[in-house]
């Protein structure tokens, strides 16, 4: 008889806390409130900020361009704090030999469609896939690769992988599946 743990295979998948999204939702917030209070103090000529005296900037065009640049920075911070609160894109994938089923499971927004389950039979698996492009946006990714020819990606979004241990991955995952490797 075999072991359960021999038959069911789970990966975890870090979503959006990552350390990155924390530093530049940080930064983001330091910067926009700096250039958003660098603005204020143009307008009301009242220095709002201890290291540097804004008040002698003149609101058209400097001040209100600094505003502007200061409210879309902390937008963008809030966009990215939200993400990082609500754990977009963390999840799992399983490989269940005993129910015969590979899980793919997300966190996305809030709301009706909040958790992402896409299920896959094992007998409609052709084979693991492995994409690796090099250049200005690198891509390392392992795909599950279905025999009616749909590809879905099942390593998370973040930087790349090193090769050889993208290649390390994919080999035991087709091998625990029993299935071939291909290269995409």
């Amino acid at each position: 008889m075999l072991n359960m743990q021999d038959n069911i295979r789970q990966d975890n998948i870090v979503g959006s806390r990552r350390f990155s999204n924390y530093f530049w939702s940080l930064f983001l917030t330091i910067g926009g409130l700096s250039f958003l209070l660098a603005g204020l103090s143009s307008y009301f000529k009242i220095n709002l900020l201890p290291f540097a005296n804004p008040t002698e900037l003149v609101f058209i065009p400097q001040g209100i361009v600094m505003m502007f640049y200061g409210a879309l920075s902390l937008s963008i911070s809030l966009y990215i704090g939200a993400t990082i609160l609500w754990d977009i894109g963390s999840g799992y994938n399983e490989y269940n030999k005993v129910e015969n089923l590979v899980k793919i499971v997300r966190k996305g927004f809030p709301g009706k469609n909040r958790e992402i389950l896409l299920t896959y039979p094992l007998t409609s698996i052709k084979s693991i896939g492995i994409k690796i492009s090099e250049g200005l946006n690198p891509q390392r990714t392992i795909y599950l690769c279905l025999k009616d020819e749909r590809k879905i990606p099942l390593t998370p979004v973040q930087q790349p992988n090193s090769i050889s241990n993208l290649e390390k991955q994919a080999a035991e995952l087709a091998k625990f599946l029993d299935l071939k490797l291909e290269n995409l």
